[in-house]
Formats: structure tokens, sequence, C-alpha cells
């Protein structure tokens, strides 16, 4: 078990010393290269996200230092913090909250809490990094975008079933539209496919029902992660 004293504050009184700040500041700027390091073991970000990560940690601990109860200095700041939102492309979830862990660390490295940000870190980039690993929330891997270009002469609703449930486990429409000048219909249907089925066969089938025009399978591009 760990002792209280891990998770009591570093600063023993109103006067910020030099060795204290260093402390701090250390222990932030390591905290930020254990998050960005580990959330960049299966997710696919910027380098400038990896660094602003990095360094977030030491920049918000700079911040809370400076205002250390002043009322005012923290208004101000949060007026000039606030502006940022206006200046950054909305993210995934996850990269919404690993900027809050990181801001988080910052705060109680800021009020002197080493031990509390220390396992914290850990704590919760170990979670993130697991929950990634086990593919929690993944779709399945026969998940597919099925697109198909039919005359509009053809009645499409019922055309395709045979070969879909020869080949399909799921199928659903999720969008039907006109196409050039209106002389055709592309329908998109989110599909799951059986496994071990020949990709080419289907094709091939679906081709001789539509007149062999365009079709296309394609892995969905869903934005679900975003907040």
């Amino acid at each position: 078990m760990l002792s209280s004293e891990f998770f009591n504050s570093i600063f023993t009184s109103t006067t910020l010393t030099g060795t204290d700040f260093l402390i701090a500041t250390g222990c932030s700027i390591i905290c930020g290269l254990v998050i960005a390091l580990l959330y960049n073991v299966r997710n696919q970000c910027s380098k400038s996200f990896l660094i602003t990560i990095a360094v977030l940690p030491a920049a918000v601990q700079m911040v809370i230092m400076l205002v250390n109860g002043n009322l005012g200095a923290g208004v101000a700041v949060a007026g000039a913090f606030s502006l940022v939102r206006f200046r950054s492309a909305p993210g995934r979830g996850q990269e919404i909250a690993c900027i809050f862990q990181a801001m988080a660390v910052g705060l109680a490295t800021g009020m002197g809490y080493i031990g509390v940000a220390a396992f914290f870190t850990v704590l919760i980039s170990v979670l993130m990094l697991v929950l990634n690993l086990v593919g929690i929330g993944e779709s399945s891997k026969q998940e597919r975008i099925l697109k198909i270009t039919v005359p509009e002469n053809l009645d499409f609703e019922g055309k395709f079933d045979g070969i879909f449930d020869k080949y399909l486990d799921r199928y659903s429409i999720e969008e039907v539209r006109t196409v050039n000048m209106g002389s055709l219909y592309k329908i998109s249907y989110h599909v799951l496919t059986k496994a071990g089925i020949s990709v080419k066969d289907m094709l091939d089938e679906l081709r001789a029902g539509n007149g062999n025009l365009e079709i296309s399978l394609s892995r969905p591009t869903s934005s679900m992660d975003e907040l």
C-alpha cells in the first residue's frame, strides 16, 4: 500500500522554492512523455499532437503556480485558455480524453501533488493502452460498405436478396441516390460478410444482376469516435 506521504503536496509554504519548482517541472515533463508514448502505441496521431501532450502538463503546472490563489489572475488565465477552442479542429474522443489527462496531471504537479500526478499518469495511460489492445468497441473485420449502381428502370428492391443471403450475414440499405442526371441509381449497403467467402464470386454475381455497372466494396469510414 502507498503511504499517505506519497499523496501529500511537496509545497510546505506559500513561498515557492527553486527545488520545488524543478521537482514539479521534472515530474510534469516525465508524465507528459509517458502519456504521449503510451498513447502512440495503438493510435495514429500527428507529431504535433504528441509534442503537445508531452509539454501540456508542464504548461498547465506553470499556470497553476503563477495563479497561486490570485482570483484576478485566475479569471484572466481562464479567459486566455478559452480562446484555444476557437483555433482547434474537432478531435476524436480519445484525443480529447488524452488532453484532459495531461491537463489534470499539470494541475496536480502545479499544486505540488507529485505522487498523485505520477500515479494518475500510470493508471490512466495503462488503462487506455489495455482498452486499445483488447479492441473494445471496434467494428467487426467483416463489416463493409457495398455500393451498387443500377439502371433507373431496374427494380432493385429485393433484386439482390438471394446473393446477399448467400454471402452476407447481415445487410441494410444506408443510402439511395440518383447519379448521371438521374439515369442511374447508386445504392449503399452496410453489410457484414460471412467468414471465408470469395469476394470476387460475390461481385461477379452482383455484376450479372446490375448490368455490369459500377460496384464497390470498402471498409466503413465512421466518425463515431468524434465528440
